[in-house]
């Protein structure tokens, strides 16, 4: 079956208002920018995210986030987007915090089939108690917290329950594909994008180079394509546009000059 779409637009076009979606990327590396800028023109709004973070200010799933199209976020780092530290503490976001171990694997055995399991992260925390503020209301009270989650010991040890996690929809970038949806994944892209892909009813997958059935060795196939319904080639310019979230550059020599 060839699972390439000719357009962006064409594959994000049955993405409905109130849907879930899981979406890959670790700040800005890795994520399905193109994929995301076509969801933003095609309208749907009231969204449920599922992704480490939220993307920064007007760029990665923030450019969703700005115009007021997410509605809940469950993610586990949120400190890089002012808007969603505003929309989160004036009431207008609802968000579930989780710890980031407990985040993949809550995404990973959605995908795998197994409707929970237990971990040590958060035992003793209120993560595990409850009482994480999910919604504040308009007067800065808590509108929804979280529930306590059922925790139970194993060889001495405590542990939680945490929940798998299924969506909608997924959305994730891939270095290479092919049309039969197999993905290869690229240094630090490698991030939760497989983990979203497996988690999502329908997964989309952008490619920044598309193969045909068969080129890619099956040695070095990250994702297979049971877990991929739709790809999208990319452009080699959308491509290579690529985005850093913090510049920095550095000096070291002992006497202080530029190394050559």
């Amino acid at each position: 079956m060839d699972k390439a779409r000719a357009s962006a637009a064409e594959a994000v076009a049955d993405i409905s208002d109130g849907a879930s979606l899981a979406v890959g990327g670790f700040g800005l590396s890795g994520i399905p920018d193109v994929l995301i800028h076509a969801l933003h023109a095609q309208g749907a709004t009231d969204l449920k995210v599922v992704s480490n973070n939220c993307g920064v200010d007007g760029r990665g799933l923030g450019v969703l986030l700005t115009d007021g199209r997410i509605a809940r976020v469950t993610g586990s780092y949120v400190g890089e987007n002012k808007e969603f530290a505003r929309q989160y503490l004036s009431g207008e976001l609802e968000v579930e915090l989780v710890p980031q171990g407990t985040l993949a694997e809550r995404l990973r055995a959605g995908g795998a089939g197994i409707p929970a399991f237990y971990t040590p992260a958060g035992v003793g925390t209120q993560v595990a108690r409850g009482g994480l503020p999910w919604r504040y209301a308009a007067d800065g009270t808590v509108a929804v917290a979280s529930p306590p989650k059922e925790t139970r010991e194993f060889a001495d040890r405590r542990y939680v329950l945490e929940h798998a996690i299924t969506t909608d929809f997924a959305l994730v970038r891939a270095w290479r594909g092919d049309r039969d949806g197999n993905l290869v994944f690229r240094r630090a892209a490698a991030n939760f994008n497989p983990l979203a892909a497996m988690a999502g009813r329908v997964t989309i997958a952008e490619v920044e180079e598309l193969v045909e059935p068969g080129d890619l060795d099956p040695d070095e196939v990250h994702l297979p394509g049971i877990f991929v319904q739709r790809v999208v080639p990319l452009t080699p310019a959308q491509a290579a546009a690529k985005q850093i979230e913090h510049l920095r550059t550095s000096v070291s020599s002992t006497r202080g000059a530029v190394p050559a």
